[in-house]
């Protein structure tokens, strides 16, 4: 605009000398003057050259709209302005406001007062939301500017986010340096955010310089990965710096170790590319939900699975699992289960629980151990109840327990249908270690806390009654104690177990057989 300087050709001079360096140095330069209607007509004609040549916003699949302005019309509602970017919304299409997460419905679309059913990325978007309600005050409930309408399976907004800085080298030699903590001001969207800048280093950020950091929101913000934004003082008076999201997740408590240093460092280093991305997302979190993969990006889903094609993983159902920390997390497992099996032979394997609670602080989800579980069984593994042990483990009686477990073998048989109580049998810890084995190994059965008899007998005692009902149609505990030269002590709870398996059924005080034949 040349209406108010002294001349033209010197204002020209030092606008090209601001460019100069910048990757609008090859700009067009037009003057205009709008008193006397100059260059005015070149001017379109040069801005309609630039628009032509512009490559079309991809649809992604991910739509977002920053709302610049939010009102109220009388006869339809809420309305929201903004510029639609990444995907397509429709009319009648659920939506969500964020960072608050307000759920809304899209009543009508238009675009340059002209209704349309549905509206892709890059065209400026009036949406009537009648469900929400616009915000009245700064601190009130409400759609406001710098919210942004999504959709639900994008997640929700965070209050930190691990970020590359970037200086512009052309600042004055004299610019303060932007310092660890400093309190700044984010643009992003349609939103201004008070936050603190954290560097992993507790160092400072001066004029042509680069590093990562930490910016810690006043509120939570609703960013994507690969989003770019201007740092500003808080006065809003310099631009300090800009910026490119790496993890819209982060946490504070991660954001110095070592395994989001080498995540961030290499994002930073190919802030564009979705290989790097889904590679660092595996590498540092070892497993993820396919479906929740990167969602939180600006890459779409073809490029998502492009890169999952050439990234280092195994799919497990519904998972994605970096090969080596799986291999390493299987023969972990292997290796505790054979420690198990070495220390306590006499056992049918490692419980799960225990199994569970030693791998669950290396595992990244409580999915992953029934995957491990999984996995295991079909290599040589085998689960028994709430057990797993190796297919070829035998229990075995170690030394120490096997003089007691002979002793009680020769208890049982000599007894076969009158046994003595549980605390005869295993008066002692070593005795009691002995019979765990026995049972476990099936060798006896467990009628109650007190009866216990060799699996033998017990099928003899089951095959004879059994046979005498059969015969009988029904009897009498005290008559079945008598066929079986039992005691009352033992019969009763027999029977129960006969019951409970669904061999016999109890009449009245009487017993017949479940299914007669």
């Amino acid at each position: 605009k040349i209406d108010l300087v002294e001349s033209a050709d010197g204002a020209e001079q030092s606008v090209c000398a601001q460019l100069r360096d910048t990757p609008f140095a090859e700009a067009t330069i037009v003057r205009t003057s709008i008193t006397i209607g100059s260059s005015i007509e070149k001017l379109k004609a040069e801005l309609a050259r630039e628009f032509s040549g512009l490559v079309p916003q991809p649809d992604i699949g991910k739509p977002r709209l920053a709302v610049d302005r939010a009102f109220t019309l009388r006869g339809i509602g809420t309305v929201v302005t903004g510029t639609l970017a990444g995907g397509t919304l429709s009319r009648g299409q659920a939506v969500v406001v964020q960072p608050a997460k307000i759920p809304a419905r899209i009543r009508a679309i238009q675009n340059h007062n002209r209704e349309v059913e549905e509206i892709g990325p890059g065209a400026r978007t009036a949406l009537s939301l009648p469900d929400v309600a616009v915000a009245q005050a700064r601190n009130t409930p409400g759609l406001r500017r710098g919210d942004v309408i999504a959709l639900a399976k994008f997640g929700e907004a965070n209050a930190i986010a691990d970020v590359a800085l970037s200086r512009s080298a052309r600042l004055p030699a004299n610019t303060r340096p932007l310092n660890h903590s400093a309190v700044v001001h984010v643009h992003h969207g349609s939103a201004t955010f008070g936050a603190r800048v954290f560097y992993q280093d507790e160092t400072e950020l001066r004029a042509g310089e680069n590093a990562i950091a930490q910016m810690r929101f006043e509120a939570p913000v609703f960013m994507f990965a690969g989003d770019r934004f201007v740092v500003r003082d808080v006065s809003e008076q310099n631009t300090l710096a800009g910026g490119i999201v790496l993890d819209p997740n982060a946490s504070a408590q991660n954001f110095r170790s070592a395994a989001q240093r080498e995540f961030l460092t290499r994002r930073a280093q190919a802030p564009n590319d979705a290989r790097v991305f889904v590679a660092t997302q595996i590498a540092r979190d070892h497993a993820v939900k396919r479906n929740a993969l990167l969602v939180k990006s600006s890459f779409g889903e073809d490029e998502i699975a492009e890169s999952i094609k050439i990234a280092n993983v195994i799919k497990r159902g519904e998972f994605l699992i970096e090969t080596k920390w799986w291999n390493d997390v299987l023969r972990r497992a292997e290796e505790l289960i054979d420690l198990e099996h070495t220390a306590h032979p006499n056992r049918a394997g490692l419980g799960l629980s225990q199994f569970r609670q030693v791998l669950e602080h290396d595992l990244p989800l409580p999915e992953i151990f029934d995957l491990l579980v999984s996995e295991l069984c079909s290599n040589g593994f085998v689960r028994t109840r709430e057990t797993i042990a190796r297919a070829t483990h035998r229990p075995t009686l170690p030394p120490q327990l096997q003089a007691a477990a002979a002793k009680m073998r020769a208890t049982l048989a000599a007894k076969k249908f009158d046994p003595p109580s549980r605390a005869e049998l295993a008066p002692d810890a070593t005795s009691q270690q002995a019979l765990r084995f026995l049972r476990d190994s099936s060798e006896v059965v467990e009628l109650n806390d007190e009866i216990v008899l060799a699996i033998e007998h017990f099928a003899k005692m089951r095959d004879a009654i059994v046979t005498f009902l059969r015969k009988n149609n029904s009897a009498g505990a005290s008559e079945l104690r008598q066929l079986l030269g039992s005691s009352r002590r033992v019969i009763i709870p027999f029977l129960e177990r006969l019951d409970r398996d669904g061999v016999t059924r109890r009449v009245g005080d009487e017993r017949v057989l479940s299914k007669p034949s």
